[in-house]
């Protein structure tokens, strides 16, 4: 496909070109409409930058985090197998922990129990992503997912054609925090497990001197403010 884009507008940035559609967009749309649209388009802080590129071979990727939707048929009494499975741990899947780049997934049955829906987001690119499902935790894979018709195995060379036939790419797809990976969570919350220590052991400390005492009290003052949601 060839590059359609007025020459004129050639140096325009990434942010001009989503204001000149959007105003474009807004042509079409209800007062109410065109409002919403021109509160989306603003700068944002970089720490929170998206994006809305190709994870891979499927899905959407928005900074460093990827989405995963599919949806199959299910075997008889697939739903009420899965159903049993997930009881038994009132649905918690801690033992996807293994997965390091796994942020969260989801299980949805419907039409009557004849068909699952598998949501996912994690971080990385798909091939990775599949290929960490198919070494860390191949047993829970296969426990779940035989219950889907024509599973073929999660150690079956076919089982990425068969994910990728099953996949839907997401139309609009939406990360808070698109730069933070499963990863740097943890480190953060072992940072600020220790920053906590180290302040309570500093708070007691009667020999501190005064600058010292003063810039602490500072420091805890900041990592006690709330974070605003209106960036």
């Amino acid at each position: 496909m060839t590059d359609s884009k007025d020459p004129r507008l050639t140096d325009e940035t990434r942010l001009e070109e989503v204001r000149r559609r959007a105003s474009e967009l807004a042509a079409d749309l209800p007062q109410l409409a065109r409002i919403a649209l021109e509160t989306m388009i603003r700068d944002h802080n970089p720490a929170y930058k998206g994006s809305a590129k190709k994870a891979g071979r499927a899905g959407k990727q928005s900074g460093n985090v990827s989405e995963l939707t599919a949806i199959a048929k299910l075997k008889p009494g697939g739903a009420d197998r899965l159903r049993r499975i997930f009881d038994l741990t009132d649905g918690n899947m801690d033992g996807a922990q293994r997965v390091s780049t796994l942020h969260d997934m989801r299980f949805v049955f419907f039409d009557d129990d004849t068909r699952i829906l598998f949501a996912t987001a994690y971080d990385g690119d798909w091939d990775t992503y599949i290929n960490d499902f198919a070494t860390k935790i191949p047993g829970l894979m296969d426990l779940l997912f035989a219950n889907i018709e024509g599973w073929p195995g999660i150690d079956s060379p076919k089982v990425k054609d068969f994910i990728a036939d099953h996949q839907i790419d997401a139309a609009g797809w939406f990360v808070a925090n698109p730069q933070v990976t499963v990863v740097d969570v943890r480190r953060y919350q072992r940072m600020e497990k220790a920053l906590g220590a180290f302040l309570d052991a500093m708070a007691v400390n009667k020999e501190m001197d005064p600058a010292t005492r003063t810039a602490l009290e500072k420091l805890s003052t900041e990592i006690a403010k709330p974070e605003g949601v209106d960036y």
